[in-house]
Formats: C-alpha cells, sequence, structure tokens
C-alpha cells in the first residue's frame, strides 16, 4: 500500500530547506553542475567566518595601535572570493532575491520560459563576457607578478585575480545546468533546443573561439607582426559572421540528428 504525501507537508518541508539548506531543495532535479556548483558553495561558506575574525581582529588591533595591511588585504581576498562562488550557489539554489511580484503566481511552465530566457540569453553572455574578460586581466596580472599596494599587505595578488575567471567559469556552469533544468519543464532537451533556449551565448563561444584560432594562426604564421595588430588584420571583420554559420550548422546537425531519432522511433 502505497502511502500518499500531503502537499502541504511538502511545501513545509522545502520551505525549510529553502532557509536551513538550499542545495537540498529539488536534489532529485540535480545534476552534474548543480551538485558541483553546491559542493563548491558549501566549502566556500567556510570564507565567512574568516571573514569576521580578520575584520574583528583588525578592529581590536587597530584600535590599540597595530593597524595591519596584510589584514585589510585578507578581509577583500575573502570577501571577492566568497561573494563571486555565493552568486554560482544562489543561481543553482534559486535562493536570490526576486523582484518580481508576479512570478510566485505564473504556472510552471511560464516560469520555465522566463528562466531559460533570463539564464540563456540574458545571464550567460554576460557571465561569458567577464570570464574573457578576466582571463585576460588574470594573465597580465600573473605576467606582471601584481602584488599589494602597501609593504606589509598581502602580496601575490595574481592569485586572487587568477580565481576570478574560474571562478565566473563556474558559475556559467551553475547557469547552464538551471537552464537546461528548466527547459525540460518546457521541451524535450536536445541540442536543436539547447541551442535556441542559450543562442546568444552560443554566438558569443563561437565567435571568441573563431577568434583565438584567427588570432594564433596569423601569430604563428606570420613571424614579424607585432601581436597588438594582429587584431587589425582584415580577417577579423567577419570573425562573427563566422561565428554564426558555425551555430547555424550546428542547429542543422541537432536537427538532422532529432529527425532520423524520430524516423527511426
Amino acid at each position: 500500500m502505497t502511502q500518499k504525501t500531503d502537499p502541504q507537508e511538502e511545501l513545509t518541508v522545502d520551505a525549510v530547506l529553502a532557509i536551513s539548506d538550499p542545495g537540498e531543495v529539488d536534489r532529485d532535479q540535480h545534476g552534474v553542475f548543480d551538485r558541483l556548483m553546491i559542493n563548491v558553495g558549501n566549502v566556500v561558506a567556510w570564507a565567512f567566518p574568516l571573514l569576521m575574525l580578520a575584520i574583528v581582529s583588525q578592529v581590536f588591533l587597530r584600535g590599540n595601535g597595530f593597524n595591519q595591511a596584510w589584514l585589510d588585504d585578507a578581509q577583500w581576498w575573502i570577501y571577492g572570493f566568497a561573494m563571486l562562488t555565493a552568486f554560482g550557489y544562489a543561481i543553482t539554489t534559486s535562493s536570490h532575491v526576486r523582484v518580481d511580484i508576479f512570478h510566485e503566481h505564473y504556472s510552471p511552465e511560464k516560469k520555465a520560459r522566463i528562466e531559460v530566457f533570463a539564464l540563456g540569453w540574458l545571464l550567460m553572455p554576460f557571465l561569458g563576457i567577464m570570464f574573457d574578460t578576466l582571463f585576460h586581466y588574470a594573465i597580465a596580472s600573473i605576467v606582471a607578478g601584481e602584488g599589494s599596494d602597501s609593504p606589509n599587505g598581502l602580496h601575490r595578488l595574481y592569485l586572487l585575480k587568477a580565481s576570478l575567471p574560474l571562478l565566473f567559469g563556474v558559475c556559467i556552469l551553475a547557469a547552464y545546468a538551471v537552464m537546461i533544468r528548466n527547459l525540460r519543464v518546457i521541451k524535450p532537451v536536445n541540442l536543436c533546443t539547447v541551442i535556441v533556449g542559450m543562442l546568444p551565448m552560443a554566438i558569443f563561444v563561437a565567435w571568441r573561439v573563431v577568434v583565438y584560432v584567427m588570432y594564433w594562426f596569423v601569430y604563428l604564421t606570420n613571424a614579424d607582426i607585432k601581436p597588438r595588430r594582429i587584431l587589425r588584420e582584415p580577417m577579423f571583420e567577419y570573425a562573427l559572421w563566422v561565428a554564426i554559420v558555425l551555430v547555424a550548422l550546428l542547429y542543422l546537425v541537432g536537427f538532422i540528428r532529432n529527425r532520423s531519432v524520430q524516423a527511426k522511433g
């Protein structure tokens, strides 16, 4: 005999979990990237007690005439690393603050459509741009061996800056995983629906890949050209169009594959 679960009881359990442990809400629907983000978030969460300890220690020491510049740097390091991780954690667990007062009254399908559009068309392109920009930012910091402005501060600042593109990469995986979960509510998940669900991000990724391939081709085949002049080559004017064509071809491959599967079925 199967025991039925009271929907009100399930709602209460989810409400409690959403406050005490958001990572356990709808765990059965989580994929690999969801669990990765939640596990990373659970570990990095211990940085917040360290941040509180650093703040209290600095206030106490400064009040007694012992200012420690490295503690000031440590606060920024911990805060930046922890908050960026918390951003990805909030995406995965839907624990961020919503300002749309109508959202809670929408049907599951309508909520899913909004989430797919917001994640795939708005958030993921932003995360992609930040990842690409901060990757170069981190490389420049590592090459320069960047450190603290204060002689007594925390040096090797490039370690913190090198973590930024890594954390944005994890946030991209988190946003992608949540988009896939919502996509399942409205359509079967396949190559075509995924491309449409994250079309701007797909074009951006393809564009950057094309640009990097072109860059290294020019760099390796022209020994006399200066790196700063490479991106001024005429061929780069067509990089975006090549990326769009590649995404269209990928969509066509997915479409043909789907038709083939349907025909066999």
